[in-house]
């Protein structure tokens, strides 16, 4: 299978893509679609995937005793630590999914047995508990640790640490800062914390905190991962280049299926913070301009020629445009009712087809006119991990923002803008409404 495109569409001048593209390019049809789409792996037993809702690594699903409940969005930095837990002792485990309230209403069920809402909870043998810290003693006490233990001697001054480095990161993204001098101030602030970070990793012997993998990189692992991206498109730092020891530990991660199933990308990230931490302040200087024009619009992967993809490690796999067709097929109806702008739905379908058929053949064909801001709309939506793996997601991004540009009527209309105050245009209702009626 051929997945390549023609051009990243962050190198298309839209104006002239339209006249360079074939004139009447065949667009494959949503049977044709169909038969590239390749069976994906076993959930259950298989590799750990954000799809998946009953996890057993071989085991018989009596001996589950865990049920944890994270968001539907797969987003949730404390059900990432719980997750991620669970994933690397490989104790059996079901996942009920939750509407975090920025994205939506929460379930009425849920409120029942969570009063407060909160997320994540865990039910282990029949008793609900919440906060991940204190998820993760309980878990320990029922499986025994992550080969150090929350409390150990080793873990508490971390712990303390990747506290100081949150406080670090929130106080140079989230406050308004009055000038230069003070953005270089916070900015070296952050950087302080970063290398105690690099430090304690080199402190021991291979690429984790205390050696081989353990509860305490578990800890660091969810904000390390957004201070990554969120400074890199509000604030143009680069984590990764900066620090290379921290560098390793994120190639580290990225060799296991538990981190991959649950890492996110840049964009999702960028995006779905200001709701949840009240606002990120970009710096404005031409570097974060230019970085945030990347994540945004591509061409992907962000970093310069030559230098290393600062997203991730990991080599495209082979059937990651396969995948994100899958994904899309699953959802089509939906995704059509809901991102053609008010438009035709018979047209935003077939721009869909056309995209689906440049992700797959390769081949660019324009969209029906005025199809262009629904197919930039649904680009800038695409979540990861929730709705596929960060490649699948760099592809079909790739592919809906070429076809929007050749539009033959307007191929520079904007999508709908994406809300700063909350996520409500990620509601998962009418997606889970839709598959409900589909069973």
């Amino acid at each position: 299978m051929d997945g390549s495109l023609t051009a990243a569409p962050g190198t298309l001048d839209p104006s002239r893509a339209f006249q360079s593209a074939p004139s009447a390019a065949p667009i494959a049809s949503w049977e044709d679609l169909q038969q590239w789409v390749v069976p994906e792996p076993d959930r259950i037993n298989g590799p750990a995937s954000a799809q998946a809702t009953l996890r057993l690594f071989g085991q018989p699903e009596s001996s589950v005793r865990v049920t944890l409940y994270r968001d539907h969005h797969a987003w949730c930095p404390y059900c990432q630590k719980v997750w991620l837990w669970l994933e690397e002792k490989g104790i059996p485990y079901r996942v009920r999914k939750v509407t975090m309230v920025c994205y939506g209403q929460k379930e009425s069920w849920y409120r029942q047995l969570v009063p407060n809402g909160m997320l994540p909870a865990l039910e282990l043998d029949g008793r609900v508990i919440t906060e991940s810290d204190r998820i993760l003693l309980a878990l320990e006490e029922a499986f025994g640790p992550l080969r150090f233990a929350m409390e150990d001697p080793e873990v508490l001054p971390l712990r303390r640490l990747e506290r100081l480095l949150f406080q670090a990161w929130c106080q140079w993204l989230c406050v308004p800062l009055p000038g230069p001098s003070a953005e270089h101030q916070a900015a070296q602030a952050f950087d302080r914390m970063a290398a105690a970070m690099a430090d304690a990793l080199v402190a021991t012997p291979g690429a984790f905190l205390l050696g081989e993998i353990s509860t305490a990189d578990l800890v660091f692992v969810p904000y390390v991962e957004r201070m990554g991206a969120s400074l890199a498109y509000y604030k143009g730092y680069g984590l990764r280049r900066r620090h290379p020891a921290i560098d390793r530990w994120f190639r580290a991660l990225e060799e296991r299926s538990a981190y991959l199933a649950t890492q996110s990308d840049f964009h999702t990230h960028a995006h779905d913070l200001p709701p949840q931490m009240g606002a990120c302040h970009a710096d404005g200087s031409p570097l974060q301009r230019q970085l945030a024009e990347r994540i945004d619009d591509g061409p992907w992967p962000i970093g310069a020629p030559g230098e290393d993809d600062p997203e991730t490690s990991q080599a495209e796999p082979p059937d990651s445009a396969a995948l994100a067709l899958a994904r899309v097929l699953r959802h089509r109806r939906t995704l059509v009712a809901r991102y053609r702008d008010g438009g035709d739905a018979d047209a935003f379908a077939t721009a869909l087809r056309c995209a689906l058929t440049l992700l797959i053949r390769g081949t660019a064909c324009p969209p029906p006119g005025g199809t262009a801001a629904g197919l930039r709309s649904l680009a800038q939506r695409i979540s990861v991990p929730r709705d596929m793996p960060l490649h699948s997601a760099r592809r079909l991004r790739q592919a809906l923002l070429h076809t929007a540009a050749l539009d033959p009527i307007d191929p520079l209309a904007p999508g709908s803008p994406l809300p700063l105050h909350h996520r409500r245009d990620q509601d998962p209702q009418p997606f889970l409404l839709a598959s409900r009626e589909q069973a």
